[in-house]
């Protein structure tokens, strides 16, 4: 930490020790705190505290300095000050990671380039950017890569039926209007796919030809294939028939999501269970795996072998449970969920048998007129996006963090 400089790592207080921590956290509220866990995974010697920068400072008057230090400077009126007054009580080779409220670009450099914190992120803190931003600087792999392309998202059901392709279809939407960016919805299901059902939207035969001859691929097929779907998303799907004998291959699937991934800042994938080697190909470029399930034995098999399979496909993407159908009559109780699963699911949607047939049926997205739905996407799209749904949009700030995929 460059804030100030300290010749002497024993003079202001600063304490080192052979047993020094590996990491020290100290954060105001316990969503960011467990972000922070779920980002870094385990950590010997990790120590969690409750506070700010503030509270750091008087901790480390008298504990050994930590590798990797995290702070809170929400609710403190002069955060420079008290990174200042930080420097002071700590060794120089410390790592600094801050976290706070402010969201200008400004900000972000000034704290990153002029004070000498390694990095900075804002809240609402997710999962996905505490991993991608601050998880190399404490494993020791100095300064996280950038990669310029649009996230991707797979949204998949462990098992038929459990309401996926109806998610991956709203949530689409979701992030659009909570980001204001550009996001493409891919359906794979080329045949007995729903997502342009649902849509109401007509598509045709591109899709299938360009997975299974990624060669006649050009920079052309977005504007043939793709169904604009209001001002910002469109539609990649087909809608085969049932005796059709599709080959898709590896390379064009991942052609056609790289040429996605280009265009889009968010790509949306409804993804067929269980997965070829072409839906293994999505897998390993996801940011984010959605695993939708329902409240029954079958479902709680399925996600528990799903997450192994993602886990071994070598892809970075972090799983999101979503139990679909709580409360429904003769079905299993959250409680037995989580115990089958081995965790809560990360979001819960209540029985919605007679709203979400219906908007089907109509073509006619189900978040318009389903409260419950639309409180739930809000909550997936605060852990994909970084953004709080129903806001004013994200920043700029929101959404150079939000970008890049893989």
């Amino acid at each position: 930490m460059a804030v100030r400089e300290i010749p002497d790592a024993t003079r202001g207080g600063a304490i080192i020790s052979a047993d020094r921590p590996a990491l020290m956290v100290f954060v105001a509220d316990e969503a960011s705190e467990g972000a922070i866990r779920g980002g870094i995974g385990d950590v010997l010697g990790a120590q969690m505290r409750r506070g700010t920068v503030r509270t750091a400072v008087k901790a480390l008057e008298k504990e050994s300095t930590p590798r990797v230090l995290i702070v809170d400077i929400s609710g403190v009126d002069d955060p420079f000050a008290a990174l200042d007054a930080l420097a002071s009580v700590c060794t120089p080779d410390v790592r600094v990671l801050v976290v706070g409220e402010r969201t200008e670009i400004g900000f972000y450099r000034d704290i990153t380039r002029n004070v000498g914190v390694h990095e900075y992120l804002h809240k609402p803190l997710t999962r996905d950017n505490v991993a991608r931003l601050f998880a190399p600087h404490i494993q020791g792999g100095g300064e996280a890569g950038q990669d310029r392309g649009g996230q991707v998202t797979v949204v998949c059901g462990v098992r038929g039926g459990v309401g996926a392709t109806t998610i991956a279809v709203n949530l689409a939407l979701e992030l659009e209007e909570a980001t204001r960016s550009h996001v493409a919805l891919l359906d794979l299901h080329l045949r007995g796919g729903a997502a342009a059902m649902m849509l109401g939207a007509r598509v045709t035969s591109g899709l299938r030809i360009a997975i299974e001859e990624p060669e006649r691929v050009d920079a052309l097929f977005l504007d043939r294939v793709g169904v604009p779907i209001g001002d910002r998303v469109r539609l990649i799907a087909a809608e085969e028939p049932m005796e059709a004998q599709i080959k898709p291959t590896e390379e064009g699937v991942r052609r056609v999501v790289d040429m996605l991934r280009q265009r889009f800042n968010h790509v949306v994938v409804d993804l067929p269970m269980p997965p070829g080697p072409s839906e293994v190909a999505v897998l390993q470029k996801a940011r984010h795996v959605v695993l939708v399930l329902g409240p029954d034995v079958a479902s709680i098999r399925d996600t528990v072998a799903l997450k192994k399979l993602v886990a071994l496909t070598g892809g970075s993407g972090r799983v999101i449970t979503v139990l679909n159908g709580v409360g429904r009559r003769g079905y299993l109780p959250v409680k037995l969920v989580e115990e089958g699963i081995g965790a809560a699911p990360d979001v819960t949607i209540g029985d919605l048998s007679r709203q979400l047939p219906r908007a089907a049926n109509l073509g006619r997205p189900a978040r318009q007129d389903c409260a419950p739905l639309r409180r739930a996407l809000g909550q997936l799209t605060q852990e994909i996006a970084a953004v709080r749904s129903g806001g004013a949009g994200a920043s700029f700030f929101a959404r150079l963090l939000g970008k890049g995929g893989g």
